[in-house]
């Protein structure tokens, strides 16, 4: 299997150049966190390399060393944020594998004892929940 070329017109592409707006939650020189806009579950974020890759498939090393630091230390906030009783850690590669955006990305869900993940239905969270949201995460980190 080739692997096609990285598409810099990606959403999280334009997020990184400031193209598009997100509710940012988390930055440093490797990596950006953000709301994902159609959450499956409450505090439900995003984590990006800002060098680009496709996915796990093609990622540097050192990014995604870089990239699974942050992951870390988010799992930890949203944990503290939401009172969760654990995470689910997500990252999809290729279509096959159920990639809809073609920029390395990693789920960060904050999770609940007897609580499902929401189904992924394409639509968009109330962007003052959204905002609310990244307001609890940024003070968990601070």
């Amino acid at each position: 299997m080739s692997t096609p070329a990285y598409d810099d017109q990606n959403v999280f592409a334009k997020i990184l150049r400031g193209e598009l707006p997100s509710h940012k939650i988390y930055e440093d020189d490797n990596t950006l966190v953000i709301m994902d806009i159609m959450p499956r579950g409450d505090g439900h974020i995003l984590a990006i390399p800002k060098e680009p890759s496709r996915n796990i498939l093609d990622i540097a090393p050192e990014d995604l060393s870089s990239l699974m630091a942050t992951v870390q230390k988010m799992a930890r906030a949203v944990l503290k944020a939401f009172d969760a009783d654990g995470t689910t850690i997500q990252q999809f590669s290729e279509p096959a594998g159920g990639q809809v955006v073609f920029h390395t990305h990693v789920h960060i869900i904050p999770r609940f004892e007897g609580v499902r993940l929401k189904p992924h239905t394409g639509e968009m969270a109330d962007n003052d929940l959204l905002a609310a949201h990244a307001e609890k995460i940024r003070a968990a980190l601070a």
